[in-house]
């Protein structure tokens, strides 16, 4: 009788810590965020268009939070706080997935816009009437990039999406500096990775032909309709599984239904 009742106490205190055992696990449940610009964000860039971060939820098991914002560069995502704002909720094992580019180019001169960064690829600093110490789009990108891993969070540094590559007519796509610079970016962090979603897209679009990537573009040629959107979304997914992301683990698409192929 006293054998059975040390059982009996034992299946009852599994039983009453289960139910907190699940509520750590939820707790513990990484998180993706998503820091970019129109190409990522909700609505993307006006009606009929949407932004590729808006699908990427359905390929991946862990909640996805698009934090994309439009008409933003590396530059003006970092002074309006927006980095700051990721940081402050990542938790070790979370995901931060970085994407700029759209807006990151032209002059300083004769009119600071407020999103160009400071030419050059490393700690050079520009001055204007608008604002000191101007940063350049990869000192941007690092600066995010070691505040959220020293957080303990997991970083996705990815190449900007293309223009329609079909828009000549002749299928156009070539790689921007800011895709290089993307991808020295990533690979000073041990737990960081580059993803070069430009040429995945590029790959994809080349593939699906012109008559149909036109009508990717409904408004112009840097905003993509919901559907290929949903492509964009696909190829980056196809991305993060060949730089061996650790967020490769949470993906939950059947690999041979996720587009494209690795680089």
């Amino acid at each position: 009788m006293r054998g059975s009742a040390i059982v009996a106490a034992a299946f009852a205190a599994l039983a009453s810590a289960a139910p907190a055992a699940r509520i750590e696990e939820r707790a513990t449940t990484p998180t993706v965020y998503l820091a970019g610009d129109s190409t990522m964000a909700l609505g993307g860039g006006g009606t009929g268009t949407q932004g590729w971060g808006e699908y990427l939820k359905y390929s991946l098991s862990i909640p996805v939070v698009n934090k994309a914002i439009a008409g933003r560069s590396a530059r003006s995502y970092s002074v309006e706080g927006h980095f700051a704002e990721i940081a402050a909720l990542v938790k070790p094992e979370d995901f931060v997935v970085i994407e700029f580019g759209h807006n990151d180019g032209g002059s300083l001169t004769p009119t600071d816009n407020g999103r160009s960064d400071c030419p050059g690829s490393g700690d050079e600093t520009c001055n204007t009437d608008v604002q000191q110490d101007i940063l350049t789009y990869p000192a941007y990108l690092i600066d995010a990039a070691k505040n959220f891993t020293s957080r303990g969070a997991r970083v996705v540094i990815a190449s900007p999406t293309p223009d329609n590559p079909w828009e000549t007519g002749t299928f156009e796509y070539e790689a921007s500096r800011f895709t290089t610079y993307a991808n020295q970016s990533a690979s000073g962090f041990a737990h960081a990775k580059f993803v070069d979603h430009g040429q995945l897209v590029g790959n994809a679009f080349q593939k699906l032909g012109a008559s149909e990537v036109d009508g990717f573009y409904p408004n112009d040629h840097t905003h993509t309709s919901p559907e290929g959107a949903a492509i964009v979304a696909q190829t980056f997914v196809r991305g993060v599984i060949c730089s061996k992301s650790f967020l490769k683990r949470h993906v939950k698409n059947e690999t041979s239904s996720i587009v494209g192929s690795c680089l």
